[in-house]
């Protein structure tokens, strides 16, 4: 493919390593995809080839079967998971039990909206969910028509690492099916976002109508055309 001149192409970057090289330690870094679908593969490799430590990772449920991010949780790096679900993630179990890993778990919903609500500018909110929970421990709590909401705040990152299947050089980007999942909010609600693409198309081949993340939420776009994309379980029925 050809890539268009100027500050377009100041977007893409030529390995894995270059595109994240301003990660830090310390770092908040928000992850897209559900489990092990649609993974930034090459990314979260290249976060524990690269280094960072202390890592405050933000993603549904960190991985699984000690795939996608629970390779971070191997190396060490990560000091504390902001998460949905714990699920059968073992990496996850061990590093909460043995104190590795400070550990926040929030209901789906709020999740999304805390990540989106940084991203629109908003700083906080009321939600009903979890009131009257261990969730509504600590938190201010208003009552709207009779109803007990609890007020949840914005969830931001420094960077967010996502997996698009087609991006072009300005960083429009469109995702595979439900691999979209978190992707774009996690996008805007970072301070620099790093897209891994299935494919770097041209300026402009990707129609306006199917931009499913404007590229101005996209920093540095990196394209990565092997992926392992692994099924976590296979379920299937014998013929009878």
């Amino acid at each position: 493919m050809e890539h268009t001149s100027g500050r377009h192409r100041d977007k893409v970057r030529a390995s894995v390593a270059d595109a994240l090289a301003p990660l830090f330690d310390g770092a908040r870094v928000m992850v897209g995809g559900f489990g092990l679908c649609g993974n930034a593969e090459a990314l979260i490799a290249g976060v524990v080839a690269h280094g960072a430590r202390d890592l405050h990772l933000i993603s549904n449920n960190a991985g699984n079967l000690g795939k996608g991010l629970a390779q971070w949780l191997r190396a060490g790096i990560v000091k504390k998971v902001t998460c949905t679900y714990l699920g059968n993630n073992d990496d996850l179990h061990a590093a909460r039990e043995s104190g590795a890993v400070e550990l926040e778990v929030i209901p789906q919903g709020t999740f999304v909206e805390r990540i989106r609500a940084a991203g629109a500018g908003i700083p906080a909110f009321y939600t009903p969910t979890g009131v009257g929970t261990v969730v509504a421990e600590g938190k201010e709590t208003r009552a709207f028509g009779g109803r007990t909401y609890l007020l949840e705040e914005a969830l931001s990152a420094d960077f967010a690492l996502i997996r698009c299947h087609r991006a072009d050089p300005f960083g429009n980007a469109r995702f595979w099916r439900t691999a979209r999942n978190f992707s774009p909010l996690m996008a805007m609600a970072a301070k620099t976002t790093i897209a891994e693409a299935d494919e770097l198309v041209a300026l402009g081949a990707i129609d306006p109508d199917d931009v499913h993340l404007p590229g101005i939420f996209v920093h540095r776009v990196v394209e990565v055309r092997e992926h392992e994309d692994p099924f976590e379980y296979r379920r299937v029925r014998a013929r009878p």
